[in-house]
């Protein structure tokens, strides 16, 4: 796998961020994915399967699918808004018993460019890790996605917190098995997926647990889970998620007055 960037021009010139690897899973089923079970790995979106057809949840305005070659080559791209485009172009072909899925992200970056592209990068081989999690182990199958913010004082040095609210050790590696320990919630049984200084990915039976440390550039800590149970609801589970985040920030809001 590989990640690339163009980091060329000035502030508010373009971006490119590349990914590109092998998934475990044919064409076909590697399409679905990222046009029809977005909720397994990404969040809630919704494309109509033909050139021109609407983009509903990607990004704020909506936008428009540019290609629809299934399952060889698909681009959606947002509507002009004056500041430039935002667009997501896939290249899918078989590869052995799998595929090879190359992505580009292009776009516009106003103020913040250097900061803004980092972030882009990271989060990119964050989801399409997540994107060969899903393909490997709930393939074909829909999600209830849960998604919760951490208030504004998370963003500044706020993941370390969350991991240890979970009670998860720095040492954690990618294949060990833990047990997340959110206070008030059920605990959760998983593996670790995916472990760097600003995420942390756990998968369990019937799950794929996220865990976002935005505060790298300034911006709260978040959640967002991938729930693939007959029994999970969105909004109690993004209640209950919203008030443990609460209560772990505002505890730490507390202590750090009280010094």
């Amino acid at each position: 796998m590989a990640i690339e960037v163009d980091v060329g021009g000035p502030m508010g010139q373009r971006f490119e961020v590349d990914w590109e690897g092998e998934l475990s899973a044919s064409p076909e089923e590697v399409w679905a994915a990222f046009t029809v079970h977005t909720t397994g790995w990404y969040w809630n979106i919704a494309y109509e399967p033909w050139r021109g057809g609407a983009e509903r949840g990607l990004t704020p305005g909506g936008g428009r699918v540019i290609v629809w070659d299934r399952p060889r080559h698909f681009v959606t791209r947002s509507e002009d808004d004056g500041e430039g485009c935002n667009e997501l172009d896939y290249r899918l072909e078989p590869r052995g018993a799998g595929s090879y899925l190359r992505f580009r992200h292009r776009g516009v970056f106003g103020a913040d460019y250097d900061r803004l592209l980092d972030a882009c990068r990271q989060h990119t081989a964050f989801y399409y890790h997540s994107l060969g999690e899903y393909l490997r182990h709930f393939r074909g199958r829909d999600a209830v996605y849960v998604r919760a913010q951490a208030q504004e004082s998370s963003a500044r040095g706020g993941f370390p917190l969350l991991r240890r609210a979970l009670g998860i050790s720095e040492g954690v590696a990618v294949g060990d098995r833990v047990r997340l320990a959110p206070e008030g919630l059920e605990p959760i049984d998983g593996v670790v997926d995916y472990t760097t200084r600003h995420f942390l990915g756990v998968r369990g039976t019937n799950a794929l647990y996220r865990f976002y440390g935005r505060d790298a550039w300034g911006m709260p800590v978040g959640v967002a889970h991938h729930l693939f149970t007959d029994q999970a609801e969105e909004q109690s589970a993004t209640l209950a998620w919203s008030g443990w985040l609460e209560k772990v920030f505002a505890e730490a809001a507390t202590g750090e007055a009280g010094v």
